[in-house]
């Protein structure tokens, strides 16, 4: 090995330096002749001893010199080597298969190994189930992971390596260059304790909450005057034991609000029992007619104690926009929600109605164009309330349009009233992009029916328009309208028709309402509560009757609204075709060849569904558009919004929908009955 061993480079030349210096001292030599020949002689003699004693060192003692310099070089991969493997942290080699090559005393110990691992058949991947053949992939030569093994968290950071690369520290025993193959150092990082530490911090972060009592006057007002007081007490002595469990502190601040202050610690187990005091609280009955019920917000995550309130503060807006009877729990951007299973009481006063009709009327006269705007695949109902806008504009003299993109078969004898009716422009109608040439600073862009960014119509005149009112009854999800400066979201309402005929009593004195616009209005309160049959109330009949005294005709109103001989089969059909699954859900296809509006004749078929005896619930699905519509009815017994959220949807406690884009049919309802078992488990379904 000692003969074959080339020196090259700087080493090389070092060794040559003799040789170089002997032709100096020749020179020199030459130059003290010319100037003493016995000078010159002299020198010669020494000339000659030196350039001997050169040679004989670059040729003679040469093969000792590098015999000397391999030793070292063993010595040293010798010492390199046992530094990585004595190295405390752990380090090994696999191939890329994942089988492990190599490992230091380190890495052996952590895949319980006796000694330092040689050539074993062990696989990384199977050690360490999160490494899978895709994350040994390593496009950009290294890649970091995150795994558990014996209860100790590791962080792996796999790095690309090559045999001849000297990071290894093992020497080149196999040459593999030629194959063009690679190796895969491993290192593995233990954090567990770091993780640890990291969790009891975040155990130790106070969590802000606010609790309000959804309808604390008529709850009081149900109970006899002598036993108020007691049965605030109840209340108070409930929620203040149910926080001073968990080491929180809570102070009332208002005769129904308080606010609470607990560790993050405690949230994991509050989340377990789904936020029991929202049951404990409805069974508190010392003779009311109505249980109370309670909305939660709590903020975590937060970087101060104020985001945390603040966070606190848009949980418990949501909570209350949603119906209230329920949790809600904000951490950072993630939104999550537990309970709101009660249905919602109805406010009997209309001051907020009045407030917000008092504010959209001083918005609307700051602009001088309107751009009113429903939800995708436009409806009766937010046709409707579209309708009942643009008579509010006209009423104060604005110029007004109404965005529609896809008008349905539902909704087109409706429109075809306002079509070349010589009352109404003949711009009332626009699709979304001839809207957005329209928009200007001084546009107002009012959307009903919906508080979903994504399902409007036209989503980009949300960006386009600066002023932006929200007129909606349904429940608010964690994807809302955030940059609107009026939001009137009511999810007791029975429909938007009902809020907006509402909101025309109080925005101005003596606004004539024609007898197509109350008919939409009509139709549309008709429809969304299925001929008066779901979620009205007292409110729902009076807004009916001021559109009957306007001229609405009920008879004119069904006759619209009759179907024609093919949506009537398939109707029957879907409802023919109907599974009943888990004993009370009525789950059916409507078929939607040769069907105008597959997704109002299947949403129609679940309301037929829930007729059936025993039915808690009805979901009826239509393909249409390479979109798989899912349209979900109840009575009283099941929120099929929580249901429809878990698939992206959402809606109201009893009418509620989802739509599911690249999917079949089949897939949809594997999809379905999953969440129906889920939340069947977690007890969110009675």
């Amino acid at each position: 090995m000692k003969e074959n061993f080339k020196i090259r480079g700087q080493l090389r030349t070092y060794l040559q330096w003799p040789l170089y210096l002997s032709a100096l001292w020749i020179i020199a030599n030459v130059v003290v002749g010319a100037a003493s020949a016995k000078a010159g002689i002299i020198m010669a003699l020494f000339t000659l001893l030196y350039t001997g004693i050169a040679v004989w060192l670059y040729v003679y003692r040469r093969k000792r010199l590098l015999g000397g310099l391999v030793e070292f070089s063993a010595e040293y991969s010798w010492m390199q080597k046992n530094f990585l493997t004595d190295l405390e942290l752990p380090y090994g080699i696999a191939d890329e298969s994942g089988r492990v090559l190599w490992g230091n005393v380190a890495f052996s110990e952590v895949l319980g190994e006796e000694k330092p691992l040689k050539v074993t058949r062990k696989n990384i991947m199977t050690i360490f189930p999160e490494i899978t053949k895709e994350a040994f992939q390593l496009k950009d030569g290294k890649k970091e992971l995150h795994a558990t093994l014996n209860d100790r968290k590791y962080k792996i950071h796999l790095k690309a390596v090559t045999m001849e690369d000297t990071s290894l520290g093992l020497g080149k025993s196999v040459d593999i260059d030629d194959a063009g193959e690679t190796l895969v150092a491993v290192y593995l990082f233990d954090e567990t304790e770091i993780l640890t530490y990291k969790q009891m911090v975040d155990d130790q972060k106070m969590v802000a909450g606010l609790i309000y009592l959804d309808n604390y006057e008529e709850a009081l007002e149900s109970v006899e005057e002598v036993r108020r007081s007691l049965l605030t007490a109840l209340i108070d002595r409930k929620i203040t034991k149910y926080i001073t469990n968990m080491n929180g502190i809570v102070k009332k601040l208002e005769k129904d609000k308080y606010f609470l202050a607990i560790k993050q610690s405690y949230i994991a187990e509050l989340k377990e029992n789904r936020f029991s005091i929202l049951e404990e609280v409805k069974g508190v009955n010392i003779g009311n007619e109505m249980a109370v019920t309670l909305s939660i917000g709590l903020g975590i995550n937060g970087d101060t104690y104020y985001r945390n309130y603040d966070y606190a503060r848009i949980a418990i807006d949501m909570a209350l926009g949603r119906g209230g009877d329920q949790a809600v729990v904000k951490d950072g951007e993630r939104i999550q929600f537990f309970g709101g299973k009660a249905p919602q009481v109805e406010k009997t006063t209309r001051v907020k109605a009045r407030v917000k009709a008092h504010a959209l009327r001083e918005l609307m006269e700051t602009k001088d164009r309107l751009l009113i705007m429903g939800h995708r695949l436009t409806d009766v109902d937010s046709f409707g309330a579209a309708v009942g806008i643009y008579r509010i504009a006209t009423a104060l003299n604005k110029k007004a349009h109404i965005i529609i993109n896809e008008v349905t078969t539902s909704v087109r004898p409706m429109q075809d009233r306002f079509i070349g009716n010589p009352d109404y422009p003949d711009d009332l109608f626009l699709t979304g992009a001839k809207a957005a040439e329209l928009v200007d600073a001084n546009t107002i862009l009012v959307v009903v029916d919906v508080n979903r960014p994504s399902i409007t119509d036209a989503p980009e005149l949300l960006r386009l328009v600066k002023t932006i009112v929200v007129l909606d009854h349904h429940r608010q999800s964690s994807e809302i309208i955030e940059n609107a400066v009026l939001s009137y979201v009511e999810p007791y309402a029975s429909s938007a028709c009902e809020m907006v005929a509402e909101v025309l009593q109080y925005i101005a004195d003596g606004i004539k309402i024609k007898s197509a616009e109350a008919d939409a209005l009509y139709a549309g309160i008709v429809i969304d509560t299925h001929n008066f049959t779901n979620q009205t109330g007292v409110r729902t009949f009076e807004a009916a009757a001021f559109l009957k005294r306007n001229g609405a005709d009920v008879v004119r109103v069904r006759k619209l609204f009759r179907d024609n001989l093919q949506d009537y089969k398939a109707k029957a059909e879907a409802v023919r075709e109907a599974e009943i699954f888990e004993g009370y859900f009525a789950i059916s296809v409507c078929p939607s060849e040769g069907i105008g509006s597959p997704t109002v004749i299947g949403a129609q078929a679940a309301n037929e569904l829930l007729d059936i005896a025993g039915m808690k619930a009805s979901i009826v699905m239509s393909y249409y558009n390479n979109t798989v519509y899912l349209s979900a009815r109840s009575i009283d017994e099941v929120n099929v919004q929580v249901m429809m959220e878990q698939l992206g949807g959402g809606g109201h406690r009893t009418i509620a929908g989802a739509q599911l884009t690249d999917v079949t049919i089949e897939e949809a309802k594997t999809r379905l009955k999953a969440v129906i078992k889920e939340m069947l488990e977690k007890g969110d379904i009675s």
